[in-house]
């Protein structure tokens, strides 16, 4: 982190909290109130140049502390050995070597999320200061599905804050509470798909010189790191491959458009009348709102067991149940959020880097001088 970057625990705790609300969320979200401790690299309100540490104390851990401890012989503890189908359990008992798929699950539990928000929080404090924003919404849960318009609409993004389900259509988000419920009786879960939109991301951040400075790879690759995301797609997406190329490519016209201002009220000399790309064209950002979606998967774990087999002597068996969400879809757009800001601070700091926030602003608002930007 660059010196100067404004940092509060009470803004991280907020971002903590989002990630915990939503409809269909499960028992553990009754232990959890996640509060941030500032370890180090903050002084009075401020990073210092240094690393930032940050704790996020997990207080089911007293329910885990014998099972889970990190010394003894592990005498009296009942091994794990049903591997739950659609979670890292068989995968990973096999990989490492491990009887107890409980080495396993612990350490692959989406309950990881809480600390990538967390850390996303400087991240977004830190572009906020160079006039770029992120928000998320949930497009569909199940087959319920928001109006095409509200896709890629950053209004939509920011009143869908006011929704259990993080859906801008009330409509819609009615139609998905009651398909969650009935998830939830039948003993099942329900997945579906996020977006995130970044406002105020200027061209140039990326690159096409090399494959892993590809900006949309970075992208797909920090979204699909999320626990349970099947797909990501950046703009358009799987859609664009069924059209002809003059309905996907994004067509540019002379004139200033302050839709998606740069830098406050800096706009670009050029505007487009589309987004199909997702503001993204060769891996390089283009000026327009970055919008990146991914798809969540049903949460595996099921109140109505699955099928498996027993590690080690592969008889037939239930899966074992852990405490789990029916759906956890909105919770996952908050963490799609998160990780869209980090890539995106990563690109800015790698274009426009300094060792403060004054230099950064600084390198900043000469490159937009130079881009004919006003």
């Amino acid at each position: 982190m660059p010196a100067g970057v404004s940092v509060r625990a009470e803004g991280i705790n907020r971002e903590l909290a989002r990630r915990q609300v939503g409809y269909g969320r499960g028992e553990r979200m009754k232990i959890e109130r996640d509060e941030v401790e500032i370890l180090s690299g903050v002084r009075f309100g401020k990073t210092l140049g240094g690393p930032v540490g940050l704790l996020i104390r997990n207080r089911d851990w007293v329910n885990w502390r014998e099972k889970m401890a990190a010394t003894g012989s592990g005498r009296g503890i009942d091994p794990l050995s049903t591997a739950r189908p659609g979670h890292a359990d068989l995968a990973g008992a096999l990989k490492y070597g491990h009887g107890d798929v409980r080495n396993v699950l612990e350490r692959a539990s989406a309950r990881e999320t809480a600390a990538r928000v967390a850390a996303s929080s400087l991240a977004r404090g830190f572009l906020e200061q160079v006039g770029v924003r992120v928000a998320g919404h949930v497009l569909s849960i199940g087959k319920i599905r928001v109006p095409r318009d509200v896709e890629g609409d950053w209004d939509s993004a920011v009143r869908s804050e006011r929704s259990e389900l993080r859906m801008a259509d009330p409509v819609a988000a009615g139609r998905a509470a009651s398909l969650i419920d009935r998830a939830r009786k039948a003993g099942t879960s329900a997945g579906g798909i996020v977006e995130a939109i970044a406002k105020g991301v200027p061209p140039g951040l990326g690159s096409y010189v090399s494959m892993d400075r590809r900006l949309d790879a970075r992208l797909g690759q920090a979204v699909m790191s999320i626990p349970a995301v099947k797909g990501v797609e950046i703009g358009g997406g799987f859609g664009l491959s069924a059209l002809p190329g003059d309905r996907v490519h994004d067509e540019v016209f002379p004139g200033r458009r302050r839709g998606n201002r740069l830098f406050g009220d800096v706009s670009l000399p050029f505007h487009r009348k589309t987004n199909r790309a997702g503001g993204l064209e060769g891996g390089v950002s283009n000026g327009e709102f970055v919008i990146v979606r991914a798809a969540m998967k049903p949460i595996p774990t099921q109140s109505r067991p699955l099928r498996t087999v027993v590690i080690g002597t592969w008889k037939r068996a239930a899966a074992h149940r852990e405490r789990s969400d029916v759906c956890a879809v909105p919770a996952c757009s908050v963490v799609v959020e998160a990780m869209t800001a980090v890539v995106l601070a990563d690109a800015f700091l790698e274009k426009f880097g300094g060792d403060s926030m004054r230099e950064i602003q600084y390198n900043y608002a000469r490159y937009l001088r130079d881009i004919g930007a006003r």
